[in-house]
């Protein structure tokens, strides 16, 4: 980092010499800092403008020099803070689970449509990661009772951290391969955020993902495999008239479609994010 972040000592300083460090590698350079400093000093960004001239001590200056530097190398900033904003609540995150994204709200908006507030019902949270999904509705709805699952026990550590953090007790957790250790078949609700990006898919090498776990981002057959599987094996273990709500990428709008209706699901959608972008595809399961 450059000498003059080193020779700064108030906040007012502290901050140009951030922005000039992030200039050439944020797009966001000035709201990186502010978040960076937020997190070092334990304020609001309402503290900075309000208190220019505070003197951050020498441990802080050093903590924030060294934030910035790894902010410079492309580490994105859920992962230095570890915490990102969810539907208005804080969760932890770390470098072994996805960092959320506004995208994945639509999921819960879906889901809130689809499931009543004043009865009992049953969700599947698979490939929780954070346990942004699953933590949500159990906090949205009180009478569901939620299970959530991952195959990463370092991911389900992050979860169980910030269902606890929440205080939300209708939800458990399970390490489990997709529905592999799930023994009920009588869900409400299946609902996954799974890897859904191919491995050549030339995203992997721009921005956060590449910071992120690949194990959570990519999936063999153009990307498709886990959802195929999340489709075929969703069969087992949704009551007759039970949904399936997957998220996707934007331009697999058709193939997720014809997963599902191979598999038998009727009333099949897609539903558009706030981008417009085809996002997450629903349908429900009614056996023959």
């Amino acid at each position: 980092m450059n000498s003059p972040l080193q020779m700064s000592d108030c906040i007012h300083d502290l901050i140009a010499a951030g922005k000039t460090g992030l200039a050439d590698t944020s797009d966001t350079a000035e709201l990186d800092t502010e978040v960076l400093l937020c997190h070092c000093l334990n304020k609001t960004r309402s503290f900075l403008r309000a208190w220019p001239e505070h003197q951050p001590t020498p441990a802080q200056i050093a903590q924030f020099k060294n934030l910035i530097d790894q902010r410079r190398s492309g580490r994105p900033i859920a992962y230095l803070t570890g915490e990102r904003e969810f539907w208005s609540r804080n969760f932890s995150v770390s470098p072994d689970v996805l960092i959320p994204r506004p995208d994945t709200e639509l999921l819960i908006e879906l889901s809130l449509a689809l499931i009543p507030s004043d009865k009992p019902c049953k969700i599947i949270d698979l490939g929780t990661g954070s346990g942004i999904i699953g933590i949500t509705l159990a906090a949205e709805r009180a009478q569901a009772q939620v299970l959530a699952t991952d195959l990463s026990v370092t991911a389900l550590a992050v979860a169980k951290r910030n269902a606890k953090h929440h205080r939300i007790d209708n939800i458990n957790f399970l390490q489990s391969s997709w529905f592999t250790a799930v023994t009920e078949n009588d869900f409400d609700l299946v609902i996954s955020n799974p890897p859904y990006i191919a491995d050549n898919d030339v995203h992997l090498q721009q921005g956060d993902v590449r910071f992120e776990p690949i194990s959570a981002l990519v999936s063999p057959e153009n990307g498709l495999q886990d959802i195929r599987l999340l489709a075929e094996q969703g069969r087992s273990h949704l009551k007759p008239g039970g949904q399936l709500l997957v998220e996707h990428g934007y331009d697999q709008q058709t193939p997720v479609q014809d997963i599902f209706k191979d598999s038998g699901y009727l009333h099949v959608n897609t539903h558009y994010d706030l981008s417009g972008n085809p996002r997450v595809t629903s349908g429900i399961w009614k056996p023959l």
